[in-house]
């Protein structure tokens, strides 16, 4: 199986023009020119595409809501473990006890029962949303031993309260919606947690850019964790970056139109801000590495991506004009 396009932007290489991504069995097997790849490999069936193939987006934070435009991963949050059916990525279980006492009672077994026999077909993790202290140690307690993946909301504790707790590290990223002082993007960076930006404010725009200069690992969320409705998967309140629900481009296009404002420049941003909508956000659920990566297309990578009816010399300035999204394939499979 065969996806073709005017352009094919891998994110972990350079845009391939009249370019294909030769598929087997879910995985990609091969990336580059159409004519070279096709007189290679035997393709059973082409698709032809009009615009751009791109790398799957990933969401590092939303609700399990229908994902946004081109978005073909996520880090959906989870009040009921049994919504955890039929969320692509990894699902967040919440860990949301108002104090110890109610921890220890029911809320800690609970969840590690959901975490040990919930037929799930994705990865789990722990959404890190309460504010006891105690709490949240135990919980990143939890996460090391079982091996899983965490989230934490900059909104609720801060860097060095994580860091207090155990919390941060490889294994964690950070949904953040505020500006971070030197102090606190600096801890970050020293546990490589990376961070989503979820969404920026216009008073943040120059934090993105003091973070990509100093070459933190960021993502791109679609909304803060604090903003996720605890007794639900509703939305609170319209996006401030002004794109659509989970419209990833349309928050790195505000980030970009706010600098420009600002009269800030950052060389190569729109790669940048397109890298952590992909790529970035591979790398906060863990996926971005060894067969069956996402957020990036190449031999091994799983077949995941999206078609945006773009092009033109420059790709990744292309993308930050939020062209509609043609199509995803997910797996290999049309979505």
């Amino acid at each position: 199986m065969a996806h073709s396009a005017p352009l094919v932007l891998p994110v972990c290489a350079e845009p391939v023009r009249d370019g294909t991504v030769v598929i087997r069995g879910g995985r990609v097997l091969q990336v580059g020119a159409r004519a070279e790849l096709l007189s290679r490999f035997r393709v059973a069936e082409e698709v032809r595409w009009p615009g751009m193939i791109v790398a799957g987006l990933v969401d590092a934070c939303c609700a399990p809501t229908p994902p946004g435009p081109g978005v073909t991963t996520r880090a959906a949050v989870v009040a009921d473990p049994a919504d955890l059916a039929g969320v692509p990525g990894v699902s967040y279980v919440e860990a949301s006890s108002a104090c110890e006492q109610d921890w220890e009672d029911h809320d800690r077994d609970a969840l590690i029962t959901a975490l040990r026999e919930v037929d799930r077909p994705c990865p789990v993790g722990i959404a890190a949303r309460t504010r006891d202290p105690q709490v949240l140690e135990d919980v990143a307690v939890l996460a090391r031993t079982f091996g899983l993946r965490l989230l934490a909301g900059l909104d609720r504790h801060s860097p060095m309260a994580l860091d207090e707790a155990g919390a941060l590290g490889s294994h964690c990223h950070v949904a953040c919606a505020r500006p971070l002082d030197p102090g606190e993007r600096k801890l970050l960076a020293l546990r490589r947690s990376v961070v989503a930006i979820c969404p920026p404010g216009p008073e943040q725009a120059a934090d993105v850019l003091a973070l990509l200069e100093e070459g933190h690992r960021l993502a791109l969320g679609s909304r803060a964790l604090d903003a996720l409705d605890p007794a639900g998967p509703a939305l609170a309140g319209p996006d401030p970056a002004g794109a659509g629900p989970g419209d990833l481009l349309g928050l790195a296009a505000g980030v970009r139109r706010r600098a420009r404002e600002l009269g800030l420049r950052v060389r190569g941003l729109d790669r940048r801000l397109v890298e952590a909508a992909t790529l970035g956000g591979a790398r906060a659920l863990g996926l971005d590495a060894g067969p069956g990566r996402i957020g990036s297309l190449g031999p091994g990578s799983r077949a995941d991506f999206a078609v945006f009816d773009a092009g033109g010399r420059y790709p990744y300035s292309a993308l930050m004009a939020r062209p509609p999204c043609l199509g995803t394939v997910v797996g290999g499979a049309l979505t």
